[in-house]
């Protein structure tokens, strides 16, 4: 499946929870952690339980984002029923075994899920191979505004303060075959500076970003989707490799340039990207 953009919603607004999904997100995520105040919780966790248990079918991935000191309370009251839940995401990931806990509580409530697993401490940065190579983990999501103030960082546009730690990230999630979600964008009317953040997280290694507004999931989306143009130099490398593999050829070219197995590799993730979405 594609999770070019992670749309997080306040839990505590049940109108804009049904909205989410009209958006095009590739997944949306009930938020009952930064999105609520305390004193709203209870209200959210019903509010999150009521829609997921009405008639609600979207055509995209559902998540629910709880809260990393009230995890069981979270989950007791958002696992009543029958809820169309797809996912969990865990916040604060310091360690695999924060995500085991989960996935344990999940399990008491026979409702084993994946957890996008959220890293954005110091601790989590240092353990993200093992966060991503835990067997509930789905996704690693790099979350760089709690970073910065875990560490003390300022945050600059260039982002080179957080750049180790999101790059450790993205190679956490591809060594152990999981996706890797980028950094929110918090400029929601910089358009153009969202386009360019997310080129660049794309370029990392990303298959992904998290998104706190509507208004930025069809500039994500795009970013993450490859071109036509793309695509189809992806479908002539792979055609040239099948065709002299049954030639017994290890070498071929394509449009004039020698093409060796990076570039397979890179022509089979742009055709898996695009199938995913459906581009």
């Amino acid at each position: 499946m594609a999770r070019r953009s992670v749309l997080f919603t306040p839990g505590d607004r049940p109108e804009m929870l049904r909205k989410a999904p009209t958006t095009g997100a590739d997944v949306v995520v009930f938020d009952l952690e930064d999105a609520v105040a305390p004193e709203r919780m209870a209200e959210a966790r019903k509010a999150v339980n009521d829609v997921l248990t009405s008639d609600f079918d979207p055509d995209c991935e559902v998540c629910v984002r709880v809260t990393a000191e009230a995890v069981e309370a979270d989950l007791d009251v958002v696992l009543r029923g029958d809820p169309r839940l797809d996912a969990v995401m865990c916040p604060k990931v310091g360690s695999a075994a924060d995500v085991e806990r989960v996935a344990d509580v999940l399990s008491e409530h026979d409702a084993d899920r994946p957890i996008f697993a959220l890293i954005e401490t110091a601790e989590g940065v240092l353990a993200a191979p093992a966060i991503a190579a835990a067997d509930p983990t789905t996704a690693v999501c790099f979350g760089a505004e709690d970073l910065a103030a875990d560490i003390g960082a300022i945050r600059t546009p260039e982002g080179t303060e957080v750049l180790y730690a999101r790059e450790r990230v993205v190679l956490a999630a591809s060594a152990a075959g999981v996706d890797a979600v980028d950094i929110v964008f918090t400029a929601i009317e910089d358009g153009e500076g969202l386009a360019e953040e997310t080129a660049f997280g794309a370029g990392l290694g990303y298959d992904g970003k998290m998104v706190i507004h509507p208004a930025q999931v069809a500039v994500v989306n795009d970013a993450y989707t490859p071109t036509p143009e793309r695509v189809e130099w992806a479908e002539r490398v792979l055609d040239a490799r099948d065709r002299a593999a049954d030639e017994g050829r290890g070498v071929f070219r394509v449009d004039g340039e020698m093409v060796d197995a990076p570039l397979i590799a890179q022509a089979e993730r742009v055709v898996e990207r695009a199938r995913a979405a459906d581009a």
